[in-house]
């Protein structure tokens, strides 16, 4: 594992303001705060939407910083991946979210805007996999935790299109919706040097370990080894799959036997009617191929990955 130090004079803030509930501006506060009494200067960027907010990274990672650092939950350091996969540009976490997979991934300190500026300014670059995603259209989604397709996905669209109720609960009733109308996904999964075909009821693929707030659904996975890790779980009854997930939250599922594991440099994704999600985030319709690419990304970090 390649492990630097940078000087870090400074540094482009991304701020999420919707992250946490909204929690995110007051985070950003903390952090920048830090940050400028450890000397470091700090432009802000706000996008208008996530369009906007990746177009102003690449500007300022085009134009110069010493960081691009984002301020919020998965879903904006998705962005700042986009702007950052394969730049010499290291990215910095102040964890704002209610999920934060990437920042736990990382070790960097959560409910704690300080701690984590201090690891940003004392400039510890290491190098982590990313997982490049290329969609149908060529388009290409960087990820750098789990690209998630079949019932947890179907949960996601149906929640997404929801108006009410808010909140957690919205997506609690969704699950409820997609457990009552539960049927097999037929999957054609393509591996370095296999061809499974299966009846799923998820398939998620991960460069990291864990996704929605620390659930383990590839716990072997590493960010440094340049490979993918898969978990497939096989079309069974709803009560199996409801007593299936309360055990993603150590990781002991895959020892079940409707559970299948495999490792990959690359994985193409073929089942027809399924999004894909990719750190939290809508990717696009389903076939997509998903490569590991080794040391796509630098990022400020006192833990080693």
């Amino acid at each position: 594992m390649t492990e630097t130090r940078s000087q870090i004079e400074k540094v482009t803030v991304l701020i999420n303001p919707m992250a946490g509930h909204g929690h995110a501006p007051a985070a950003g506060r903390k952090g920048v705060a830090r940050l400028r009494a450890r000397g470091v200067a700090v432009t802000e960027i706000i996008g208008t939407d996530a369009d906007d907010a990746k177009k102003l990274a690449r500007r300022a990672i085009e134009e110069g910083t010493d960081a691009l650092v984002v301020v919020g939950g998965d879903g904006a350091i998705s962005i700042g991946l986009q702007a950052a996969a394969l730049t010499d540009t290291p990215i910095g976490l102040i964890p704002a979210g209610t999920g934060n997979d990437h920042a736990r991934e990382f070790g960097i300190p959560t409910g704690d805007p300080e701690a984590a500026a201090d690891v940003i300014a004392d400039g510890v670059v290491q190098q982590s996999d990313l997982a490049k995603i290329t969609l149908a259209d060529g388009s290409v989604v960087w990820s750098g935790t789990i690209i998630a397709s079949g019932f947890d996905s179907l949960v996601s669209e149906r929640a997404n299109r929801m108006s009410w109720p808010k909140g957690p609960m919205r997506y609690n009733l969704a699950m409820l919706a997609e457990l009552a109308k539960m049927k097999p996904l037929p999957y054609r999964i393509e591996l370095d040097d296999e061809v499974i075909t299966v009846d799923a009821t998820l398939v998620a693929v991960g460069n990291g370990r864990s996704y929605g707030g620390g659930m383990l659904i590839t716990p072997g996975a590493s960010k440094s080894d340049g490979l993918l890790d898969l978990t497939v779980v096989g079309h069974g009854s709803r009560l199996r799959l409801v007593r299936l997930f309360p055990r993603v939250y150590k990781g002991t599922h895959v020892s079940l036997d409707a559970v299948q594991t495999y490792r990959s440099r690359k994985v193409r994704l073929v089942s027809e009617g399924i999004i894909a999600y990719a750190d939290g985030d809508r990717v696009g319709p389903l076939p997509i191929t998903i490569e590991a690419v080794p040391m796509a990304l630098n990022i400020l970090t006192h833990t080693r990955i």
